[in-house]
């Protein structure tokens, strides 16, 4: 019996596939176009589409455990609820699916409202899963370093409510743990909700900050204007897309991002050691 990785392409998903592999797990990654990236030794490409139905039934054979992840999308209601009917239906009993924090209070944001959607569904059909709630992910900032360099400026507008910052391989390894928690449980393991966070909130005149502390040299916090935040991404993505992510940073703007307390705690614990900070997280990418 298998560990079944979608979205295994992607930043948080390939991450899963390696770790997963590194611990010995026999895995299969799910993928839509076959050979579109190289694979550890040992993992198994499987092809299928959220989409799907069919390939979906024939990827879930064998398998034992399940991570789910579905990208931002019109339709990413619809692959969620594809995939964890599927698996209800055969029966894997194991399953982490990667929401998002407070997707139960941004109910106007459509990819938040939807995870909440995925949450509930989870909840009411019995599935044992760990629903996992990242925050703002560090890697959100790494398109943002030539603007930094050239103009002196964060140009997030995170606001100043303050975000709990998440490195990307921090998540990874949080879903690992899990992962492999349960698959190697004798029976089903309890459902349960964790809140991913950093050790630290920042708001963005303090993320400002810490690029002028590491870039020796002044760098402001480029405001919270979120007509030019909308514009600039929809010259780069689907205006959905970029209306959907205005709306989320419109609520970032007011509530923050902030786990439950001593969530910090808990994933540390999980983890066995401190989780990254975005001081080390910035001096990395601008030492790269």
């Amino acid at each position: 019996m298998s560990i079944l990785v979608t979205g295994a392409t992607g930043a948080v998903g390939s991450l899963v596939v390696q770790g997963l592999a590194a611990a010995g797990a026999e895995v299969r990654a799910l993928v839509r176009s076959p050979g579109k990236m190289a694979l550890p030794a040992d993992v198994k490409e499987v092809v299928g589409d959220l989409r799907e139905v069919t390939s979906l039934r024939t990827a879930l054979q064998g398998v034992r455990t399940l991570f789910v992840l579905n990208a931002v999308a019109p339709d990413e209601l619809t692959q969620a609820l594809n995939v964890l009917n599927l698996a209800h239906q055969a029966g894997i009993e194991r399953i982490v699916y990667l929401s998002v924090i407070h997707a139960d209070r941004f109910t106007d944001v459509p990819h938040f409202t939807g995870k909440h959607t995925v949450e509930r569904m989870i909840e009411g059909s019995g599935l044992p899963a760990t629903i996992l709630r990242p925050a703002y992910f560090m890697q959100n900032d790494v398109p943002l370093l030539p603007v930094l360099s050239s103009y002196g400026v964060y140009p997030m507008p995170i606001g100043p409510s303050g975000v709990e910052m998440i490195d990307v391989r921090d998540i990874a390894d949080i879903a690992v743990a899990e992962l492999l928690a349960r698959d190697r449980a004798d029976k089903p393991l309890p459902t349960r909700t964790l809140d991913l966070v950093g050790p630290q909130s920042f708001t963005g005149a303090q993320a400002a900050a810490v690029w002028s502390e590491v870039l020796q040299r002044p760098i402001q916090a480029g405001g919270d204007d979120l007509d030019a935040f909308e514009q600039q991404l929809a010259a780069q993505a689907p205006d959905w897309m970029a209306f959907d992510l205005r709306l989320m940073m419109a609520q970032i703007q007011r509530h923050g991002m902030h786990g439950r307390p001593g969530a910090v705690q808990v994933l540390e614990g999980l983890l066995g050691r401190p989780l990254r900070t975005y001081q080390d997280f910035v001096k990395e990418l601008a030492g790269a």
